[in-house]
């Protein structure tokens, strides 16, 4: 078992000094903008600007980049199943599966895991 000594709190010392520093700095950063009236009425106005402006664009933006992932990766499933010349539609999407399980991705790696976990 290592005992602690003095030299080894000596070499930490610089290091947690520097992030001492550095967390003062980035406290000061915070909360300068509002040491004075002005400031801290730019902050009130950047406040209100980021719940009129920002807020209601941000879920909305986000909800369609989903919707366009959602269609492209649907795009690409269909493409697959056209390709492959199967009559078996199942096979890619599952729409009898539960939740999102019925890509044919997720079913095998569902199968791979159950495989796995249940060997027989």
């Amino acid at each position: 078992r290592k005992h602690i000594t003095a030299r080894t709190h000596i070499c930490f010392r610089p290091k947690m000094a520097a992030f001492g520093k550095i967390v003062r700095l980035a406290h000061k950063f915070i909360t300068a903008p509002q040491a004075g009236s002005h400031g801290f009425c730019n902050v009130i106005k950047l406040g209100t600007f980021c719940r009129t402006v920002v807020w209601p664009i941000v879920p909305s933006l986000a909800f369609y980049q989903y919707i366009r992932q959602k269609d492209e990766d649907y795009f690409a499933t269909e493409l697959l199943y056209y390709m492959s010349g199967s009559k078996d539609h199942a096979a890619f999407y599952d729409t009898s599966r539960v939740g999102g399980s019925g890509h044919w991705r997720l079913m095998q790696d569902l199968e791979a895991i159950r495989s796995a976990a249940n060997p027989e």
